[in-house]
């Protein structure tokens, strides 16, 4: 019997309001990057894998492969982790003006 239902790489949730295409979000403990852009109460996608271009705090350099986390305060990626949710890895480096970088979302 084959149980699988869904390969990993996405969750679907109803959008609680709404969330535009490229846009992170927390779903419980796990952090992914909107699919597409969704109205409040749409079945949204969101992508759980792959690499993606996302807001990074500024103040600190990331090196890749280091831990990133989800800062729901500052709505940004960011290296600490206290307090913050697990999301990934740094896919390159980021310098530590830059506002964006490339995260390799967990697997």
């Amino acid at each position: 019997m084959n149980t699988q239902i869904n390969k990993g790489r996405a969750i679907e949730i109803t959008a609680g309001g709404a969330i535009p295409s490229g846009t992170p979000v927390k779903v419980g403990s796990l952090v992914g990057i909107a699919s597409n852009t969704y109205a409040n109460g749409d079945t949204a996608v969101i992508w759980l894998e792959g690499t993606h271009l996302v807001p990074k705090t500024a103040g600190a350099a990331w090196t890749a492969g280091e831990l990133l986390y989800w800062d729901a305060t500052a709505n940004s990626f960011t290296g600490t982790s206290s307090s913050n949710t697990f999301a990934g890895y740094a896919y390159a480096a980021a310098l530590s003006g830059d506002i964006t970088g490339y995260i390799l979302l967990r697997q």
